[in-house]
């Protein structure tokens, strides 16, 4: 590739040289794997729009509630003390992401992301059942505001923002949960002012970035876009043109009929320029692999459309790597493959084991800070300490009360002896804990307590017991 024809590399697609925005016209996309997407799309925005309003034994399916610290996922409640565990959930998400884009790719972002999902599935297509193809748009765009443009432009934008208010009542549900919102919207929003202004907010944002950021969020907003650089190499399966055979010993040329451009030696590109008309991003996929490409798969069924009309062999563009098109190697599990694999089980594999091992109660008693020891009558020391019950179920966990596991002594409560720890709800109090002198090794001595509900063990727990130092 020359000077002159990689100066593409020096600016953004949607930027022009006079810095202004261009804006992008893409040509409505048809073809086999644009049929597939749309399945997967509805899958997914199925998914993404159900999810909050899905309980699994009480617990909403999705839920990621930062002002409350509570955390759903898949049905699991996480806690701020299951923190350890919402990292390592993400950490597992980041590596099976980065493992598909080394073997794959920018596959998510076509097929899985939902801002490609919801642009190009839902508010491209009202724009092309409005404003017509891509033809028809840009006239439309050039005409001054007559009256069909103004009703169409009214008529676009007025469904653009039911649609930004609908995501942003998902999203909302996501946040604070799903019962939540449900009692608010029945409230009616006078009674929640603050929850309709962030609702507004939050359809401003949505609007703004399906009705005018658009495209822009992949090429300059998001970050993972950069991230190809780093993790693809010429092995990783993409969206690629076929240089070897598009281009031949003469390069591309126009199709004529009854032509023979094998003996003029030009390749099977007719440069018809549809791959580029089809592209969300405005690019030229024929340039390679480029930060604004999503993998969308449009070019790769615009090119066999072209490629059957003119009876030249599909896959000009196709899924492939740098590899496959100039070696003809096919995809291999590569070591570093093997490696991001290796991570991903080995992470897997403790996050089910930490899983397992996590209680459904969690306990933690903790002496009272500025508070020594007490020494009373019958050579017995007492601590006072201060407990939290933390109930993650949605079942509440009755006739709670303490045991002293080691060593042996006595756990007095204040103002009860039995109490009830309601479903997903914090207990706290003081408690008394008086011991022997004799069982003591020392100044400092590490407690074994058991959390009981009525005769059954649900969860240990440890503390610090204080003491004189002449008791050993």
């Amino acid at each position: 590739m020359s000077q002159d024809q990689d100066n593409f590399r020096d600016s953004i697609g949607t930027i022009k040289e006079d810095g202004k925005r261009a804006w992008v016209f893409p040509k409505k996309p048809s073809g086999k794997l644009y049929e597939y997407r749309k399945y997967v799309s509805y899958v997914l925005l199925a998914f993404l729009i159900f999810s909050p309003f899905i309980k699994i034994n009480g617990n909403q399916f999705l839920m990621f509630n930062v002002l409350e610290r509570r955390f759903n996922i898949f049905g699991f409640p996480f806690y701020p003390q299951d923190f350890h565990l919402f990292v390592i959930s993400m950490i597992i998400g980041v590596v099976f992401i980065a493992l598909f884009t080394v073997a794959f790719g920018r596959i998510f972002c076509g097929w899985m992301c939902p801002q490609t999902i919801f642009m190009e599935m839902v508010f491209r297509r009202i724009e092309f059942w409005i404003d017509g193809d891509r033809g028809a748009q840009i006239r439309l765009d050039r005409q001054e505001w007559n009256a069909e443009k103004i009703r169409k432009r009214t008529l676009k934008w007025f469904i653009f923002f039911i649609i930004s208010f609908i995501i942003a009542n998902v999203f909302l549900a996501y946040l604070i949960g799903s019962d939540r919102l449900i009692q608010y919207i029945t409230d009616g929003p006078t009674q929640h002012v603050s929850t309709m202004v962030s609702l507004l907010i939050f359809t401003a944002v949505f609007y703004f970035v399906f009705a005018w950021f658009r495209e822009q969020v992949c090429i300059i907003a998001c970050p993972y876009g950069r991230m190809q650089g780093v993790l693809l190499d010429n092995k990783s399966i993409v969206v690629a043109y076929d240089h070897k055979r598009g281009e031949a010993e003469n390069g591309r040329k126009k199709w004529r009929k009854n032509e023979n451009r094998e003996e003029l030696g030009h390749g099977d590109c007719i440069d018809c320029f549809q791959c580029v008309n089809v592209c969300p991003t405005g690019i030229d996929i024929r340039n390679g692999t480029q930060l604004e490409c999503v993998n969308c798969t449009a070019c790769i069924d615009e090119c066999d459309t072209i490629m059957e009309k003119v009876n030249l062999p599909k896959g000009l563009i196709r899924y492939a790597s740098e590899d496959e098109i100039t070696k003809k190697e096919k995809f291999k599990f590569t070591p570093r493959l093997k490696g991001y694999t290796a991570v991903l089980v080995i992470l897997t594999g403790v996050l089910v084991g930490m899983m397992f091992l996590r209680n459904d109660l969690e306990a933690n008693i903790l002496r009272l800070p500025g508070q020594l020891y007490e020494h009373k009558e019958g050579n017995i020391i007492s601590n006072v300490f201060t407990y939290k019950l933390l109930n993650k179920t949605t079942k509440a966990v009755e006739d709670v009360h303490f045991e002293l596991m080691s060593p042996k002594g006595e756990i007095k409560l204040v103002r009860t002896d039995n109490f009830d720890v309601q479903p997903e709800a914090l207990a706290e109090g003081t408690l008394f804990i008086e011991i022997n002198a004799a069982a003591l090794s020392g100044d400092k001595n590490n407690l074994k307590i058991g959390v009981y509900s009525k005769d059954k063990l649900i969860e240990t727990t440890t503390a610090r017991f204080l003491a004189p130092r002449s008791y050993k």
